[in-house]
């Protein structure tokens, strides 16, 4: 085996903790002596230890003289565990070669200074493109405090996204489905608007086995969300919170009794100012959120310009009618150079249905100046 075959193993070993990290980093390490592996491991929760450690503690010889292969810097500062570097450096490593560098500035830069200065060599940034793709999330929240927001719709081969009836259910098979319950694990919060609530009374958990419900947010401008809703009915059981612009006092009260969490959030319009919510919700250690809005909702996120991914579903159906919906609503822009631009898509297909994932690029405004 060669460095990248070790390192891609560490890749494979970090993105097993996807969902469960947040809002630390995935990272995975491979431990290898006279060309054989001897450890690895991966961070598998967050709280619990990190990768580096986990590797360390699973070698079946001891690790004195060995390469250690991670797909992120090391860290070198107390938290919930003690520095990675301490442990990598009474361990008597040789060599340390590093994928990602990490942009915390409790730990950039400064962990392979510290393996360096004890006497370790360091290479950075192998195959470091394919180690940053794992941790998108990450990268953003730690540099920024909000959460790294994707879009999710589902529509027609014809752009809708129901029927001129308002039905929707089911535009997608159950194998497109379940990986929404994926996706659903991965990230830490959902967010959908009212009306989405008024008209299909969601869950909006994780059907998963073992699969991790994400903390629920429902952008409700007037406080419409109904107390016997099965989000409100369940708000004990899995954490939901309600940003709206004005609360009635007594209604507050109520949804507060039944475990809401309640989020005034008023904007120059009168609806609830998104950009404010993701401050707000990254400062409650909400690292991701996955937006499973109708057309409204999904109109405001790209006008704020906060969305990061597309996650686009296309079913094998076409629905017509003039005025069934598209995903995206509002006024839009106003011309094509004012679109939301997105970056080559990865295709993938569950069933005889296609989803298309998107990164949102950078630095583009999403709609005309007047809307």
């Amino acid at each position: 085996m060669q460095d990248t075959d070790y390192m891609r193993r560490a890749i494979e070993l970090a993105v097993k903790g996807r969902g469960w990290t947040s809002p630390n980093p995935m990272v995975g390490a491979v431990i290898v002596k006279d060309g054989h592996i001897i450890g690895a491991g991966y961070h598998e929760q967050y709280g619990q230890l990190h990768a580096e450690r986990n590797a360390l503690a699973a070698c079946t010889q001891l690790p004195e003289g060995a390469v250690v292969y991670v797909t992120l810097e090391p860290c070198c500062h107390y938290g919930k565990t003690p520095p990675c570097t301490e442990a990598l450096i009474e361990a008597k490593v040789s060599r340390v070669v590093i994928g990602s560098r990490d942009p915390n500035p409790r730990v950039s830069g400064k962990g392979a200074a510290i393996l360096r200065e004890a006497g370790i060599e360091v290479t950075e940034d192998f195959l470091k493109r394919e180690c940053d793709e794992i941790n998108p999330v990450f990268f953003h929240y730690i540099t920024t405090r909000q959460p790294y927001v994707a879009l999710k719709y589902a529509m027609t081969a014809d752009g809708k996204i129901a029927a001129y009836t308002g039905k929707s259910q089911w535009i997608t098979g159950e194998e497109a489905r379940s990986h929404v319950h994926r996706l659903r694990h991965y990230y830490s919060g959902i967010m959908v608007g009212t009306g989405t609530v008024l008209e299909d009374d969601p869950m909006l958990n994780c059907r998963l086995k073992n699969g991790k419900s994400p903390t629920r947010i429902v952008c409700d401008s007037k406080l419409r969300i109904p107390e016997n809703s099965r989000l409100c009915q369940t708000a004990r059981d899995i954490p939901l919170i309600v940003a709206c612009a004005h609360a009635d006092p007594e209604k507050k009260k109520r949804l507060q009794a039944l475990g809401a969490e309640i989020a005034e959030v008023p904007g120059a319009d009168g609806r609830v100012d998104i950009k404010r919510l993701m401050e707000i919700l990254g400062e409650k250690g909400i690292d991701s959120l996955l937006v499973e809005g109708g057309a409204s909702l999904n109109y405001s996120v790209m006008k704020a310009g906060i969305a990061k991914k597309c996650y686009v579903y296309i079913g094998s159906k076409i629905f017509g009618g003039e005025g069934a919906k598209s995903p995206v609503g509002g006024q839009g822009c106003d011309s094509p150079e004012n679109a939301v631009l997105l970056g080559r898509p990865k295709v993938h297909t569950f069933g005889e249905d296609l989803m298309l994932e998107y990164e949102v690029r950078k630095g583009v405004v999403p709609c005309s100046p007047e809307s």
